[in-house]
């Protein structure tokens, strides 16, 4: 009988700089359609593309930098030269925006999206150059003059498309409904980033494996924020199945896993239990990029007088897949959830997600190398007034382990840098929460480095306004036996 253990076979990490999105996040999009100036100031403060390459929190994302050097390198991090390697990434690859425009419009199937000739003139040979591309890169997609984009902008009926600061438009997004909101140019924008980077992080995992080639892939499941729908059933999905078929995963199925920001524990939890039971093979679990968070702290960055730093989208894929004699396993017997009767307060989740598989397993501290959570970047979060997240998360878990006699209060102070993960994701919400660290998490365990790791996400339901309820997932990675 095959031995059916879920192991993780592959991960894999795509960061794209998108400085010419940055107006279509969120708050930008809210605060310029309020107050135009604020455009102006925006443009003047986005990073140059080599900048945001060579950022140290965007190098660690991709494996170009160690985790220590987190703690060893003095904040700021922004504006520090830092030298930039034309090798292959080690976790993922860095994409500029020309190409990810331009993958934008070859994924709209509906052809809503128009591109200038010359746009596509230039970025074309890009696509093909480029190893990670280039299976996408097979057709035209619409385009247009000059004078018929612009005739396009008049007309009022969808929105412009930039790239970086540029004054001038480069495509253009249609409405593909004026009675639905929710398929406003606007909102299908969402929708082909979110399905653009979840296929590119797939196509990523593909290069970063030479044994899985898209035959070998059954399932995929979407851990990726945005709900897509139209005015009848706005979260209906499938965002899994839409990246599979740009991918060309085609012997793939899917489906979209929702949970706010744990979504991507869950998606781990299932996908390993789709492989153990046998139901599936092989399966790919993927969290594609939220255009929405672009921006979400730009005020308080221009109010400092230090760059844009949510100016990239970020995706992770991560291959599971049977027992294969050597990568980690994926334990489903610590599988931590947090039920409806814990409430809503921090302490009773973690004693939830993380104390009570704990005690379940028999486990002390001293025999798990690493808690991970939330790693968002701290010097994005700081200014805006919100802390430095990762660390506060590392705190009220030290103290509950404490109070639930897991350590003693004396190995409190030096918790986090002794078991825990100092912040380096883009606020891209679920990215963030855990399953940035998963290629990490991958290299560390099959080198050695680490025996095993507990990630854990929590989400906060009530932003949805249906409950006040909280929720969270945990589940342990284990170097292969």
């Amino acid at each position: 009988m095959a031995n059916l253990i879920p192991v993780i076979k592959g991960a894999r990490s795509v960061l794209i700089h998108t400085p010419g999105l940055v107006r279509y996040g969120s708050k930008p999009w809210r605060e310029i359609n309020a107050h135009p100036s604020r455009l102006d100031e925006l443009k003047r403060s986005l990073q140059p593309e080599q900048q945001a390459e060579s950022y140290l929190p965007n190098r660690v994302f991709l494996g170009k930098a160690s985790l220590a050097s987190l703690y060893e390198t003095e904040r700021p991090w922004y504006g520090r030269a830092a030298p930039i390697s034309n090798d292959r990434l080690a976790m993922g690859e860095f994409v500029e925006e020309k190409k990810f425009i331009a993958l934008l419009a070859l994924a709209d199937v509906f052809k809503h999206v128009s591109l200038l000739e010359g746009f596509w003139q230039d970025a074309s040979p890009l696509l093909r150059d480029s190893p990670l591309c280039e299976p996408f890169a097979r057709t035209t997609p619409a385009l247009v003059t000059r004078e018929r984009l612009k005739a396009e902008i008049e007309k009022g009926e969808g929105i412009p498309l930039f790239a970086g600061g540029d004054a001038e438009p480069i495509g253009w997004i249609r409405h593909a409904h004026h009675e639905d909101a929710s398929l406003h140019a606007h909102v299908l924008l969402e929708n082909l980033c979110a399905k653009v980077s979840a296929a590119l992080a797939m196509r990523e995992l593909l290069l970063g494996q030479r044994d899985v080639s898209e035959p070998n892939i059954d399932f995929v499941l979407s851990c990726s924020e945005e709900a897509v729908g139209d005015r009848y059933q706005r979260g209906g999905g499938n965002l899994a199945k839409a990246a599979a078929e740009f991918a060309g995963f085609g012997s793939a199925s899917g489906m979209d896993i929702k949970n706010f920001c744990a979504a991507p524990i869950p998606a781990l939890v299932t996908g390993a239990a789709l492989v153990q039971s046998g139901v599936f093979e092989n399966v790919v679990v993927v969290g594609g990029a939220s255009l929405p968070k672009l921006g979400m702290k730009f005020l308080y960055h221009l109010d400092k007088g230090i760059p844009v730093l949510e100016d990239v989208l970020a995706a992770v894929a991560v291959w599971i897949g049977p027992d294969d004699g050597a990568s980690p396993v994926i334990n489903l017997a610590s599988v931590g959830r947090h039920p409806v009767r814990s409430g809503a307060a921090l302490d009773k989740q973690l004693k939830a997600i993380i104390v009570e598989p704990m005690n379940r397993l028999e486990l002390k501290v001293s025999s798990v190398d690493r808690f991970v959570t939330e790693l968002h970047n701290p010097e994005i979060t700081i200014p805006a007034n919100g802390g430095d997240i990762p660390e506060r998360n590392y705190k009220m878990l030290a103290a509950v382990l404490v109070s639930s006699g897991k350590m003693e209060r004396s190995e409190m102070p030096d918790f986090m840098k002794r078991k825990g993960v100092p912040g380096y994701a883009p606020t891209q919400g679920h990215i963030a929460s855990a399953l940035a660290y998963v290629p990490h998490a991958l290299q560390a365990l099959t080198k050695g480095e680490l025996r095993n790791c507990f990630l854990f996400a929590r989400a906060s339901l009530f932003l949805g306004q249906l409950t006040q309820l909280s929720d969270g997932m945990s589940v342990l990675l284990e170097r292969h036996p």
